[in-house]
């Protein structure tokens, strides 16, 4: 999912010219753009994704110049928050494997990160309601649940679930 997301921005970036170097990446060919990339160090890269991801964001949102650097500093700060919130649930287990008791304490636990997600996103819309307004702030979470829609429909299914049919809602 990561890769999928960083290859999504990466394409995106490479229109927009604020990145780190003086690259042209509009004008380079994508070997070229990968060539550089790899030879970037991890921190590096993030870097330069996260500058992606924030020019994407603002450009999409179309923020005003003055508000910029605000936004940019509660947007990323509401992404990192996010991802803290994320990473107290370990979602990496065979629910088939638990017993009862388990499965119902992970269920519960699982609607507990839920609902911190939630009210952490309540508290970061408004903070950034501060800065610009409550349509754009509506529009960057529709942005995200768009960009996550799109990445679950790319993300690579386990062997596990491709011999079983999906169920149907």
């Amino acid at each position: 999912m990561k890769k999928i997301l960083f290859t999504l921005l990466m394409i995106y970036g490479f229109g927009l010219n604020a990145q780190r170097t003086d690259y042209d990446w509009k004008k380079m060919d994508p070997k070229q753009r990968k060539e550089i990339i790899n030879n970037l160090s991890p921190n590096e890269r993030k870097e330069l994704l996260n500058k992606f991801r924030n020019n994407m964001v603002m450009d999409n949102l179309d923020i005003d110049p003055g508000d910029k650097a605000e936004f940019t500093d509660i947007y990323d700060e509401y992404l990192e928050s996010q991802k803290q919130i994320k990473g107290q649930f370990d979602s990496n287990f065979n629910p088939e494997t638990l017993s009862d008791d388990e499965a119902k304490a992970k269920l519960q636990q699982s609607f507990e990160v839920g609902q911190k997600l939630l009210d952490n996103r309540k508290r970061y819309a408004e903070k950034m309601q501060q800065v610009i307004p409550c349509q754009k702030v509506l529009k960057l979470f529709q942005s995200e649940g768009m960009m996550r829609d799109k990445m679950n429909e790319r993300k690579p299914r386990g062997n596990s679930n491709a011999s079983r049919p999906r169920q149907s809602p």
